[in-house]
């Protein structure tokens, strides 16, 4: 105890696995988070302080899948292990913490996502920007940037890290609970030097211009991962200052209404991601999610990714060779981690042979490729020489850890040798056991090897005696079912077995070693080449998308062009293939004249797949892959903003109306005219007087002053009038028919405005109570009957755009103007501003000689 005591001080933050023989053992309070959080048993060992001490438990052979359980729920797991075999004498055997398993510091293939990456990202907020590192220790990538403060949200929804360092005065919102324990912060010289340190340079400007503050956020990530890995680092690429330019910008918000990688339930099934991901292994799969959530903003490099799987698709030959290669291509990076952190197993050697082959027969298969995809062949031509190697050297099925039989026969003569000792030893005792047999009469004698007497004869109770009376044999156990001895000649040969098996598997042990300092000396050139299969495997999987014919290689332009025809929503496509049901295409133009699509109709109509529809096509197209379209022409867009679908935030004391406008501030005061904004009924959680002011302030200012190309769904459709206010402004409205009292969406969008909203009938589709709905169309029909369309709307002060005005010259009292001076906007229920608004209507349509009733 006095040991755990000891590991439990130096991680006081983590669920202590306390190695005790073929169990992980958890004490105190960790056994009691443990036992809840895993369902196991909570039983007691020992005391302390004349109190039991709570205890659970889990094999060693099945830790992993604890340990996955446990890191979902947030845990850290400080692993302690038995330094020295167990010995003879009465002291404990030595235990040291050797291990601090993280969500942000995982290598294990049960503990990680496949076709995720698993980022560590550390944060040092410098004035008012923060330097940003992150590092996935399973891959060995590595980059680093330096961000405006209020565009941190943007990183984090980008990168979704699995753990952040970072100072407790720094928000993390959304991703609180990623926060690790705080970790120091070096200065920035400090931090310099042992960043270069790390990879053995003079100097960090060997790698690139890194800030004060990213190097500082460098260092804090590389001694974190020094800190879990007792001091020891994985093999991670040199860092890359990656900066935030050349980038679709797009906030946490943006991402999660979009649902590019993960769904509002938090999946992955129905996402941007899923839809289009057509790859053959892992690596590219990470790849390619990295791409979509980061997509470009430069014409060269979305045109160069085009070009790649445009010859694929020109090739269909070197495609199909490709993706066969691709298909056996294992996961070369992550194994290359776990071996180079000394927790490799012969499977991961089996992987780097399995990758090199793979590598060579995909370069084989796309020959003179050009562009990326040449580049990418002749980083896969990695000499063969480690293949052969290796294929020489392992046993086949290789096993999950270091285990006798894992290097193969015939490759090393001393280990063969020390085999056949072992092996002919075994078929001694074989030949013992018949000997014995005959010797001392008992047919039923058997010789077996027990974990802590060696090999011992085994007889039955009823032989017991029989034996006793030899003297060469020695009574070891008595058993209720029989007895067993030992004799000089057996305890020899178990000296001699146990010699052999010692040597065969020492020898086993340093030809691994041997193998795997072999693989590591060739891990930079190993690391190019798994970079290189995940693109190649990416730009495939694009071209596999492109193969149908409806998808479309976008033109992308300098300009501020928005020109989509035909173009499909690839997630809801996906839904409704699936039911063999056609999605309906929709043009979209935003073209400079008509960049402000106002967009009418009812709910259930399709006015937010539209919204979402284009702009995820804007995601695809600079993220270099083809778009669900029959043609599309994009200028460049630097900032994506998506005000889809409404959330309250009930944990910060946000109403879904308060979530809705503070997101709306976002992209007012952040779109320009290179920006594409789609928002979805703005103003509809408030009064309806006052939504429809908010909507119409905002259109205007989308409008007039960002200048941005914006879709903008609503159902105030007296929004459509100000046509003629917005010179830009293009009204269209979604399809609808009404067939024998039944409502028909269409699904179509075509120029115009909505006539009404179809509320009720949408409330019928719903199941909404008959007598409800019948109710229902009779004050709406009441309603309708006393409305009339708002016009001059736009004269009035509640929606005139704020303008100081020329004194008025003299003249007699208004009516009109009494009658809006009579009323109090802000002491108004929604009931009586309508009243009010027919009231006004009906003063304007009768002249001077209108009457108000004030009642």
């Amino acid at each position: 105890m006095a040991q755990w005591f000891a590991a439990k001080a130096a991680q006081p933050d983590a669920l202590v696995f306390f190695r005790m023989g073929d169990f992980y053992e958890l004490f105190f309070a960790d056994a009691e988070a443990a036992s809840a959080a895993l369902d196991i048993a909570l039983t007691h060992r020992g005391t302390h302080a004349d109190k039991p001490i709570p205890m659970c438990g889990v094999p060693v052979h099945a830790a992993e899948a604890y340990l996955q359980r446990l890191i979902r729920r947030g845990f850290r797991v400080a692993i302690a292990e038995q330094m020295e075999p167990p010995g003879k004498g009465r002291a404990p055997i030595r235990r040291e913490v050797v291990r601090l398993v993280t969500p942000g510091t995982l290598t294990e293939e049960t503990l990680l996502e496949a076709a995720r990456p698993n980022w560590l990202l550390a944060l040092v907020p410098h004035r008012d920007t923060i330097g940003a590192a992150w590092l996935d220790i399973s891959t060995g990538q590595f980059e680093t940037t330096t961000t405006p403060a209020d565009r941190l949200a943007e990183l984090l929804a980008r990168l979704d890290p699995a753990e952040i360092l970072a100072p407790e005065v720094l928000p993390l919102d959304a991703f609180a609970a990623r926060r690790a324990p705080a970790a120091p912060i070096p200065d920035a010289a400090t931090a310099r030097r042992r960043v270069a340190a790390a990879y053995g340079a003079a100097s960090l400007d060997a790698f690139g211009h890194f800030t004060d503050a990213e190097a500082q956020a460098a260092s804090t990530a590389l001694d974190y991962v020094r800190a879990t890995q007792s001091g020891r680092l994985p093999r991670l690429s040199r860092p890359v200052p990656a900066g935030d330019t050349g980038r679709l910008a797009m906030d946490a918000a943006t991402a999660a209404s979009l649902e590019i990688l993960r769904a509002r339930d938090g999946g992955t099934a129905h996402t941007l991601l899923a839809a289009v991901r057509r790859t053959r292994t892992a690596a590219g799969a990470r790849l390619l999610e990295s791409w979509l959530a980061a997509p470009l903003a430069e014409a060269a490099p979305i045109e160069a990714r085009q070009r790649a799987w445009g010859w694929l698709l020109a090739e269909p030959e070197a495609a199909r060779s490709l993706r066969e290669a691709l298909r056996a291509a294992p996961d070369i990076a992550r194994a290359l981690s776990r071996l180079s952190l000394g927790r490799g197993s012969p499977r991961d050697l089996l992987s780097i042979r399995d990758g090199i082959r793979a590598a060579h027969n995909a370069a084989g298969a796309l020959g003179e490729a050009p562009g990326l995809l040449g580049e990418a062949a002749a980083a896969m031509r990695v000499g063969m020489a480690l293949h052969d190697r290796l294929a020489a050297a392992l046993a086949e099925p290789a096993p999950p850890r270091l285990e006798p039989g894992a290097i193969a026969q015939g490759f090393d003569g001393e280990l063969d040798a020390e085999r056949r000792l072992r092996d002919d030893s075994r078929r001694v005792i074989a030949g013992m056991q018949t000997e014995f047999a005959q010797r001392y009469g008992v047919a039923a004698l058997k010789i077996r090897h027990h974990a802590q007497l060696g090999y011992v004869i085994e007889v039955p109770a009823a032989a017991t005696e029989k034996l006793r009376g030899f003297p060469e044999l020695a009574l070891r156990q008595g058993m209720a079912n029989g007895a067993r001895f030992t004799s000089p000649e057996l305890s020899e040969l178990d000296r001699r077995i146990a010699e052999a098996e010692a040597r065969a598997t020492a020898r086993e042990a340093a030809i691994f070693r041997a193998l795997v300092d072999e693989t590591l000396a060739e891990q930079d050139r190993l690391a190019a080449c798994a970079a290189a299969l995940a693109e190649a495997d990416a730009l495939q999987s694009a071209a596999s998308l492109a193969q149908s014919g409806t998808w479309c290689r976008p033109e992308i332009a300098a300009d501020t062009s928005f020109r989509i025809e035909a173009g499909r929503h690839p997630v809801v496509e996906a839904a409704l293939a699936e039911n063999r049901s056609a999605f309906v295409p929709n043009d979209c133009d935003l073209s400079p004249g008509r960049r402000v699509l106002l967009l009418t109709g009812p709910n259930m109509a399709g006015k937010s797949t539209f919204l979402r529809q284009n702009a995820l096509a804007v995601v695809l197209a600079q993220a270099g892959l083809p778009v669900p379209a029959k043609s599309a022409r994009l200028g460049l867009v630097d900032r994506l903003f998506s005000r889809v679908g409404g959330a309250d935030d009930l944990a910060r004391g946000r109403s879904t109306f308060m979530v809705e406008m503070t997101e709306t501030a976002a992209f007012l005061h952040q779109a320009g005219p290179k920006s594409l904004v789609i928002v979805d009924e703005i103003g509809r959680g408030t009064a309806t007087l006052d939504g429809l002011a908010i909507a119409w302030a905002v259109l205007e200012a989308l409008h007039h002053r960002a200048r941005c190309r914006t879709v903008f769904a609503t159902h105030f459709h007296e929004l459509a009038e100000l046509g003629a206010e917005l010179a830009e402004l293009s009204p269209h409205a979604m399809r609808v028919r009404e067939w024998k009292g039944e409502v028909v969406f269409l699904h179509e969008v075509a120029p115009g405005a909505a006539g009404r909203s179809w509320g009720v009938q949408v409330a019928r589709l719903a199941g909404v109570p008959e007598p409800v709905l019948r109710r229902a169309a009779e004050i709406l029909a009441a309603l309708e009957a006393r409305a009339g369309r708002l016009t001059e709307a736009a004269a009035l002060p509640l929606f005139a755009t704020a303008a100081p005005a020329a004194p008025p010259a003299p003249r007699r009292a208004d009516p009109l103007v009494e009658a809006l001076a009579a009323i109090d906007p802000d002491r108004l229920t929604p009931r009586e501003a309508l009243d009010a608004l027919y009231r006004l209507k009906s003063v304007a349509g009768a002249g001077d000689n209108a009457t108000l009733d004030k009642g």
